[in-house]
């Protein structure tokens, strides 16, 4: 079979280095990947380099190898184009329809789905002309990552750091997955809050009452739900993830954090998944001293009290008109049974119902479940990937949008 072919445009901004890594965890995945830079990026990363990690020519070009139109066929041959770094310059020019170059050439002739990862100071970014740019791109079906906060060039720090290349690949191999182009994402414009992880109930302060929630279903949820369009908010509770390219992550540690996180975004959101495994008590007390082991004495019963309920407080309160709300079950017996009477005790559109246990779902990189939705259909989930889950979750809720 053919290696699904790979655009990878390069603008001219400092984090081209890091394209490096993107490029090798595209080849190393079985994809056919054609480097296209722009002649600033040439300044930060050679052609040499390129051309060697890729195993394909490079150009920044149009006059080059002219006998093969490579303005036109290097676009319309791809089943992806990917450019990151996306300079300011460079969102400028592909939302106004600037062919200038190779690569603008190349945005310009592709049918595939295209995808920028933009890298910028926080200024530029921010700046009302590139926020109409992202628009005009995102209104035509391209997929523009949010940028990451972190440091930037020099002393600077905030929000236009380029994502993490192997998250930014995360993004691309969802996309290739989905294999669909469409005038845009079918959760494009959309606001979905996710919380994800376990929360931790401190006893004292070494000590807590927790589960052995990953994370890794709410974060396939938010990393599935970026390459469908969705800005993302995150909230998650003691992973050790790395944070999804494209996402806003808010760390959290007990129930009662998750709540207030999970409610102050949920303000503006169209869709909330509560996927975090949340503690259902705390202990009644907490030892400001680390409980010490009495010599010949048993420890002290530990009293605990409830945690708010989140999911049916956000099920019952919706924060507007049309929110939807998916809630998860993980059961140990009586799977389905308890399922149902937790979907009409929360009230949430949408349950996600698996069985778990020590060596099920929890820490591993599959799940199987079935959807239980308020209206009283099923969809069972065959065992898989969780991003497999995560897509037929995001299928539901686009439906219930529509």
């Amino acid at each position: 079979m053919d290696k699904p072919k790979v655009v990878l445009g390069v603008s001219g901004g400092i984090a081209a280095y890091k394209a490096c890594e993107l490029l090798r965890r595209l080849t190393e995945s079985g994809h056919d990947v054609r480097v296209v830079p722009t002649a600033s990026a040439l300044n930060f990363v050679g052609e040499a380099t390129w051309s060697a990690l890729s195993g394909n020519p490079v150009s920044a070009e149009v006059w080059e190898t002219v006998h093969e139109v490579p303005h036109v066929r290097i676009g319309q041959t791809a089943d992806l184009v990917v450019v990151a770094p996306a300079t300011a310059d460079m969102l400028a020019k592909a939302a106004h329809g600037l062919a200038d170059d190779l690569l603008t050439n190349t945005l310009l002739t592709a049918r595939c789905p295209v995808v920028f990862a933009p890298a910028m100071h926080t200024e530029m970014w921010e700046h009302p002309a590139t926020q109409e740019n992202v628009a005009t791109l995102r209104r035509r079906g391209a997929l523009v990552i949010e940028p990451a906060v972190g440091r930037l060039t020099g002393v600077d720090t905030g929000k236009g750091r380029l994502p993490d290349p192997g998250e930014i690949f995360e993004v691309c191999r969802h996309v290739l997955a989905r294999g669909t182009v469409s005038a845009e994402p079918d959760l494009s414009g959309r606001h979905v809050v996710i919380s994800a992880g376990g929360t931790r109930e401190p006893l004292d302060p070494v000590r807590f009452l927790g589960n052995r929630s990953s994370g890794k279903q709410g974060y396939a949820l938010a990393r599935t739900a970026v390459a469908r369009g969705a800005r993302v908010t995150l909230v998650a509770a003691n992973t050790g993830l790395p944070d999804p390219a494209g996402v806003d992550v808010v760390p959290v540690g007990t129930a009662v954090q998750l709540r207030e996180a999970v409610l102050k975004a949920a303000a503006d959101a169209d869709a909330v998944v509560m996927a975090a495994a949340v503690a259902d008590f705390r202990p009644a007390r907490y030892a400001t001293g680390k409980i010490k082991k009495k010599e010949g004495l048993e420890p002290e019963p530990v009293g605990l009290v409830r945690n708010p309920d989140v999911l049916a407080e956000i099920s019952v309160d919706r924060a507007r008109p049309g929110q939807v709300v998916v809630g998860f079950a993980a059961e140990t017996d009586d799977v389905l049974a308890n399922g149902r009477a937790k979907l009409a005790r929360k009230g949430c559109d949408l349950l996600v119902v698996n069985e778990v246990g020590e060596r099920k779902t929890f820490g591993s990189e599959e799940n199987e479940a079935v959807v239980l939705g308020a209206d009283g259909t099923e969809e069972a989930v065959p065992y898989g990937p969780k991003e497999t889950l995560a897509n037929v979750v995001w299928d539901l809720v686009s439906r219930r949008f529509r």
